[in-house]
């Protein structure tokens, strides 16, 4: 049977003509006669056409791709009783699973993020540099480990579903992968082409009361993301607005190499926020991070006050103290006490084009503190001593939901001054 027989569709969905109706096929000239009843069919999802664009309104349809539409049609609310009756047998097979697929489709929705980054990583042993530098002995001074490179260059891509429950509650997933385009940090790591795909995100979030809960991995966000921003196996409860409460229990899947690659086994949490006006905000928080088989791990007590001091500027400071007599995660006789300084101008947006943002800050962490944080840079892997040292990055919108970023960042250890250096590179589209 030809296409033209959609047209009986168009009738049941009370099709008329109508001027403003888009044409979504190259094949489907504004002077055809059925142009107004295909265009509207294709705007209400109940016809498609192929993947270059075209309808072929002159190929034969089979049964089976007939009765497909007509499971739409039905789905849409539309009267088609005699187009049901010559398919009954057909819609016997697939319509009712067609029909209950169409009625959530518009239940589910689908956004992404696609970022290629490139990474250059330049690390220096100070210390032994400097006796070294004294020492007689001239191979020891070519020693390789005391400056090592690295470069990372990667895709990753992000889909997030977020499907609707009811009026208070939407599962979410995120499924993510990453390509390895080149890796090499010497001589360790040299896994090019390496591809890796994962559901790191699969939760519950919704009301329950007046509380706002999220259960099942999610993400957990501690310190301003300067000690934990990745995945928690658990349950996160908040609760207020101007004046905030929230506490949090679960096991830590994110990568922790701060503490020697050692496992998390639980951490849990509370904090209390307070909004002064709109422009100032005051967080103070308590963490706690257990290593899994002696239970003990580090406690951080953090302040964090953040404020808009102009339109366009902003100023945070964070406050962190740790404690542990865990000596596998804190050295002996290391700082416990600590601060990062923010300061942010303005501040590119994905969704207009043409806006900018660049962004500061000064470090002097406490040791222990960066559990599994945000940084780019090389702070986390390298000192569980605790680290100092600045970061400075900016990003530009080059168009909407396209965005470019760089950040260059100068760490080295509170105790050893080994240093790390990195300059960060991204582009990032959103969809």
């Amino acid at each position: 049977m030809k296409k033209s027989l959609v047209l009986a569709m168009a009738m049941a969905l009370g099709v008329t003509a109508s001027a403003y109706a888009a044409n979504p096929f190259s094949d489907v000239p504004a002077g055809h006669w059925a142009y107004d009843s295909i265009s509207k069919l294709a705007a209400a999802g109940v016809i498609e056409g192929y993947g270059d664009d075209t309808f072929r309104g002159d190929r034969l349809m089979t049964r089976y791709e007939m009765a497909q539409i007509v499971a739409k049609a039905m789905a849409k609310g539309a009267n088609v009783d005699k187009l049901a009756a010559e398919f009954a047998e057909e819609l016997d097979a697939l319509g009712v699973r067609v029909a209950a697929l169409e009625k959530k489709s518009d239940n589910v929705k689908i956004t992404g993020q696609v970022r290629w980054s490139y990474e250059h990583h330049k690390y220096d042993d100070a210390y032994a540099k400097k006796v070294y530098k004294s020492a007689a002995d001239k191979a020891a001074k070519k020693d390789p480990t005391l400056t090592k490179k690295a470069n990372r260059n990667r895709l990753r891509t992000r889909l997030w579903f977020a499907g609707q429950v009811n009026d208070n509650w939407t599962y979410r997933a995120r499924l993510e992968n990453t390509q390895e385009f080149h890796r090499t940090e010497t001589p360790w790591v040299d896994n090019v082409g390496d591809e890796t795909t994962s559901l790191n995100r699969a939760y519950l979030d919704g009301r329950l009361g007046g509380a706002f809960i999220e259960a099942g991995r999610t993400a957990l966000w501690a310190g301003d993301g300067n000690i934990y921003d990745d995945a928690l196996d658990g349950i996160i409860v908040k609760y207020g607005k101007k004046i905030r409460v929230g506490a949090y229990y679960g096991k830590p899947t994110g990568h922790n190499d701060s503490w020697g690659y050692v496992e998390m086994d639980k951490a849990y949490g509370a904090n209390l926020g307070f909004d002064f006006g709109k422009n100032v905000k005051l967080d103070i928080a308590y963490d706690k991070f257990d290593v899994k088989g002696d239970g003990d791990g580090v406690d951080i007590w953090n302040a964090n006050l953040y404020g808009k001091l102009a339109d366009k500027f902003g100023l945070g400071f964070l406050y962190m103290h740790t404690n542990s007599d865990n000596e596998a995660i804190i050295e002996k006789d290391a700082s416990k006490n600590g601060f990062v300084v923010t300061a942010d101008i303005a501040g590119a947006k994905f969704n207009k084009a043409g806006s900018w943002g660049i962004q500061a800050k000064y470090y002097h962490a406490p040791a222990g503190s960066a559990v599994s944080h945000t940084m780019t840079g090389r702070a986390g892997d390298m000192f569980a001593e605790g680290y100092k040292g600045y970061s400075i990055g900016a990003n530009y919108t080059i168009a909407k939901n396209m965005m470019l970023g760089l950040t260059w960042y100068d760490l080295k250890g509170r105790q050893t001054k080994e240093k790390a250096r990195t300059m960060w590179s991204e582009f990032q589209l959103r969809f």
